[in-house]
């Protein structure tokens, strides 16, 4: 059975960690189809969304393969550096869910937990399930934390509450996870998937050049100055209005009728 699995549907690039008996844990291929599906995503036309979600009902991902670390790897032998180079280039899935210019969405059914949590962070919307759950976990095994939750966590919880949750590895329900600000949306378990897909596909087709301005844009207010979120801005603005997609929903809107997007 494969790990991972890879469509295209509508636009919407759907990956799924397919370990369910494992809790989706994840495996040096899962995360090496994860980051080569996303890089391919991030660059190719026909994809104008991602979706992330795990196989079955019990768990989005489990995070890191805790029984494959007990029984050791096989890097058992690798100097400490070469271990560090290896899990950041792992770690580049984070990265490419919340960079790529494009729209990302983990769709978050059953625990979400370690990296997993991670990643479902890393994406710009979380959608969960009703009987989801999140935890760093981390602490439960001694490790400090990977795949971007120190960045993403403080960013939407505020730092003193990312640090409790890091501290205590508190097990958050759904209703929590909402009001916290860590999911978009709480969807019955039952429509979790359609609901999910449907809006995933009304994004995809959206206008994928303002989505690509949009997600810049973003980084820069993360990360940067308020002159440099208003100049790029100013800078998405003047080039999105020279796009076909601008000209013609603005003309769609004065005649009072459903934009067409091309991705132009």
């Amino acid at each position: 059975m494969a790990e991972f699995i890879r469509t295209l549907e509508d636009g919407v690039m759907r990956l799924v960690i397919n370990r369910p008996d494992a809790f989706n844990a994840l495996s040096r291929d899962i995360m090496d189809g994860l980051s080569s599906a996303l890089e391919e995503a991030a660059s190719d036309p026909a994809v104008g969304c991602v979706v992330v979600r795990g196989a079955g009902e019990k768990a989005f991902c489990a995070g890191g393969d805790v029984k494959a670390m007990a029984a050791g790897g096989r890097n058992a032998d690798w100097t400490t550096e070469t271990k560090i180079a290896d899990l950041r280039r792992r770690m580049r899935i984070s990265e490419l869910l919340h960079e790529m210019p494009k729209p990302t969405i983990a769709m978050v059914n059953g625990v979400a937990a370690g990296a997993g949590l991670s990643i479902a962070l890393a994406a710009d919307m979380r959608f969960a399930g009703k009987s989801a759950r999140m935890t760093t976990a981390f602490a439960k095994i001694g490790f400090s934390g990977d795949f971007g939750s120190h960045y993403f966590l403080h960013k939407l919880v505020g730092t003193a509450k990312a640090r409790e949750l890091y501290f205590t590895s508190e097990m958050l329900d759904s209703s929590a996870m909402a009001k916290l600000g860590l999911a978009n949306r709480v969807i019955d378990d039952e429509t979790l998937d359609a609901e999910t897909m449907a809006f995933a596909k009304t994004l995809a087709a959206g206008p994928r050049v303002a989505w690509w301005h949009v997600k810049r844009n973003m980084k820069i207010a993360e990360e940067g100055t308020l002159s440099q979120a208003l100049d790029a801005e100013a800078t998405g603005m003047i080039m999105t209005a020279l796009t076909d997609d601008h000209k013609n929903a603005a003309k769609a809107f004065a005649e009072k009728r459903p934009a067409t997007f091309k991705g132009r």
